[in-house]
């Protein structure tokens, strides 16, 4: 019988991937959602994209953009736009909605950072190709 190694930091570090979800693994990306999430509810509105980051098929985590929130003061004078603007530009900002990392924590450090830099890679060509517009800011938030 041959012994599976677990594979090292580095191994999963350079082989992660990640992707859009298809259609037919949202019944699945929304169950994960709800029973692993700490705000368990895969529910997401306005313009939005799912994703998962995977190894040899397994879903390491589950990640989700979708539009920012209306006004958050210190984004706002940050950029200083009027209110005028912040109505007309809102949907060139996005918010990472959602990250589940499926791995116990600690097991495979900067596997979170390595996930998003890999999202944020692609998000703008797939935010163009499904609504038609790029972004100019990607806003997340960590709550411990």
């Amino acid at each position: 019988m041959e012994s599976t190694k677990k594979p090292t930091e580095q191994d999963v570090l350079d082989n992660v991937t990640v992707r859009l979800i298809h259609e037919h693994e949202k019944d699945r990306w929304n169950r994960l959602i709800k029973q692993e999430h700490y705000l368990h509810n895969p529910t997401l509105v306005g313009e939005q994209l799912r994703y998962i980051a995977e190894m040899d098929g397994n879903w390491l985590a589950l990640l989700s953009w979708s539009g920012a929130a209306y006004h958050i003061a210190g984004r706002d004078r940050w950029i200083g736009w009027s209110d005028l603007q912040r109505r007309n530009r809102l949907h060139f900002i996005v918010s990472n909605s959602r990250f589940l990392l499926r791995t116990k924590r600690g097991e495979y450090p900067n596997l979170a950072s390595r996930i998003l830099r890999l999202s944020l890679d692609r998000l703008d060509a797939d935010w163009r190709d499904r609504y038609g517009h790029g972004l100019l800011l990607a806003e997340t938030f960590v709550d411990m």
